[in-house]
């Protein structure tokens, strides 16, 4: 099939189903690009007309869309980024999941800007890309094999050494419910289980390899803005900071802050939990730094851990320190490192496994555990043998880990106690307090995916990281819960849903007016800063009416109990947000009706979404 030239997209998306094994190519509508960008917001487009509200998201209807946008693969700083998409089997409602590495600019050059996957093979299956040629692939000799020995076999069975892998460990194939999709190495889209869902397609691996180009319409005008860009990262602190130590380097301003989560989101400070910082880690556990396409960042660690007999490891980044150290009560880096290892193994979520293994802590703690329910074992705050061996468990199903593998709020339901479970619409909270920073309130309530900081991380915005100054987002004080801080924590919700379409990494801040600049250059677009936030609002507008439709309402816009208890010690002592005054602010900002939560028939059509009215 013929591609037309789409400035900014290689024009095609490639449809598989695997219940026939049909594969076909499919034009990328260029209206849909100009309304829905690419990533997570043109995925959510596609998927709006596939599933419905009984969709089950195991069923092989759920599709599994993997999606690049019109800036990956270019020479944009730290473009090189996909998301997986569908519905989660950890919520239910909408997931997305964005990874890092070279899979997104591997899947442009191999001919496709996106992947559709529907239907279940009899079979366990590999799909192959390469230089624009797609098959499916006998993968049962793949079955079986961890995350890492995945990648190395599928390469080999391609005889395609410089192939991109992404592919399931252990815990996709038996059906967790956190199961990440891994690649390049220990790179994850770890979220939502859309590993789960993978696995339940019976789909092992992608494997990518192309050498194609992304055409663009300005391309002296893209390399001016590039080289501008590159030209004053020495100028960004908080780059050369994540250059310096690694993402886990917020581990001592996140405490100082009293943005760490220790022993379950219920202590404000713990001393031992700064052995557990990214500067440490460099000084004794760093191997080297390493870099996911193009990003003149580098905030990606390879450490090592020679207690376990292990020289490389990838990782551990901060939400993994914090989630499987700190939130259960361990200060043992070494411990921590291999825990994180552990997870890249068997492939499964950290942020959701952490929290699901410190909430079987607390209840073992307040007695809602008993032996008698874990098989004998002893699941006790600051055990980091205990975490390996659960994490085990966890990913094989094995015994009390067959429970755990449901994730956190079903671990509560079933035993009782479904206020203690940290989840916002089921899925895990990460490891920022929104205590200490009042707007990630608005960001977790609102997220389209359950608790997520990676939907507006007003942590960054009020510690002065890439303020967004024309879009009126800008630092403030990050206790303040008013009307107006819910208004600037929905702008940048609206500004990040566009980052995860664009899809860049939300370390790289070039700010505004550069990012503008390089997308309209790309794509011949000539889009306006009053353009960014209409965009961004119509992507997030379209999920939450995606949501809707799979049974979420107002009710759900709601933080757990946990939080509302406020900490007696730490950065945020006596802090907690109003979350109803902050979400009073953030529907107005993005024109939400106040009492259904629904963006209002008013903005639909502003907006263009006047399909999803009815």
């Amino acid at each position: 099939m013929g591609v037309m030239r789409m400035n900014g997209y290689v024009g095609r998306l490639l449809y598989v189903d695997l219940s026939s094994g049909e594969l076909r190519d499919e034009p990328l509508d260029p209206e849909l690009t100009r309304s829905y960008v690419g990533g997570s917001g043109l995925a959510a487009r596609l998927a709006y007309d596939i599933v419905d509200e009984v969709t089950d998201p195991l069923d092989p209807e759920n599709p599994l869309i993997v999606m690049t946008g019109p800036l990956v693969g270019t020479a944009m700083p730290s473009a090189g980024r996909c998301s997986f998409c569908g519905l989660s089997p950890l919520t239910g409602i909408w997931g997305e999941s964005n990874t890092g590495g070279f899979i997104g600019p591997e899947l442009r050059f191999s001919g496709y800007d996106g992947l559709v996957i529907t239907g279940q093979s009899d079979t366990p299956v590999m799909l192959a890309v390469v230089e624009g040629e797609a098959r499916l692939m006998d993968g049962a000799g793949l079955w079986g094999l961890d995350a890492y020995e995945t990648q190395d076999r599928a390469r080999r069975i391609l005889d395609e050494p410089r192939a991109r892998v992404a592919c399931i460990g252990i815990a996709g194939e038996n059906g967790v419910k956190m199961a990440a999709v891994m690649n390049d190495h220990g790179r994850a889209a770890g979220r939502t289980g859309m590993g789960t869902v993978m696995g339940s397609k019976n789909l092992k691996a992608i494997a990518l390899r192309g050498g194609g180009e992304v055409p663009l319409a300005d391309p002296d005008h893209f390399a001016l803005v590039v080289r501008e860009i590159l030209g004053d990262l020495d100028e960004d602190m908080a780059a050369m900071a994540l250059r310096m130590a690694g993402t886990a380097g917020y581990v001592d301003m996140a405490l100082m802050y009293g943005d760490m989560p220790i022993r379950y989101f219920q202590r404000g400070e713990w001393e031992p939990a700064s052995r557990l910082s990214g500067v440490l880690m460099a000084e004794e556990y760093q191997k080297r730094i390493r870099a996911c396409y193009r990003c003149p960042i580098a905030c990606g660690r390879e450490t090592h851990a020679p207690r376990y007999g292990l020289e490389r490891v990838d990782g551990p980044e901060y939400e993994s320190v914090a989630a499987l150290g700190s939130l259960t009560m361990v200060d043992d880096l070494e411990g921590v490192i291999y825990a994180g290892h552990l997870c890249n193994v068997y492939g499964i979520d950290t942020i959701s496994t952490g929290c699901t293994i410190a909430l079987a802590c607390e209840m073992f703690d307040r007695g809602v555990l008993t032996v008698e329910d874990t098989g004998g074992l002893a699941i006790r705050y600051g055990d980091v043998e205990m975490i390996h061996r659960v994490i085990d468990m966890l990913a094989h199903r094995k015994g009390f880990g067959d429970i755990l593998a449901e994730g956190s709020a079903t671990l509560a339901e079933r035993f009782g106690v479904p206020e203690l479970a940290a989840t916002v619409n089921r899925l895990e909270i990460p490891m920022h307090d929104p205590r200490a920073f009042s707007g990630m309130a608005v960001t977790y309530a609102l997220s389209p995916r359950g608790a997520c900081h990676m939907q507006g991380d007003m942590y960054g915005v009020d510690t002065g990281q890439g303020p967004a100054v024309e879009l009126d987002i800008v630092p403030g004080n990050r206790f303040e819960d008013s009307e107006e801080k819910g208004r600037i924590s929905a702008r940048q919700y609206a500004w990040r849903n566009l980052y995860n379409a664009w899809t860049l990494c939300q370390f790289q801040n070039p700010g505004v007016e550069r990012l503008l600049r390089a997308a309209n250059a790309a794509t011949g677009w000539d889009l306006g800063v009053d353009d960014l936030l209409e965009l961004g609002k119509r992507l997030v507008a379209l999920k939450r009416m995606l949501n809707f439709r799979r049974g979420l309402s107002i009710k759900d816009d709601r933080l757990p109990e946990l939080l509302f208890d406020p900490l007696d010690q730490g950065g945020s002592a006596g802090k907690v947000p109003d979350v109803d005054k902050l979400l009073r602010g953030a529907y107005e900002e993005l024109g939400w009706d106040a009492a259904s939560g629904k963006p209002t028939r008013d903005t639909l059509e502003a907006l263009d979404l006047g399909f999803v009215v009815e």
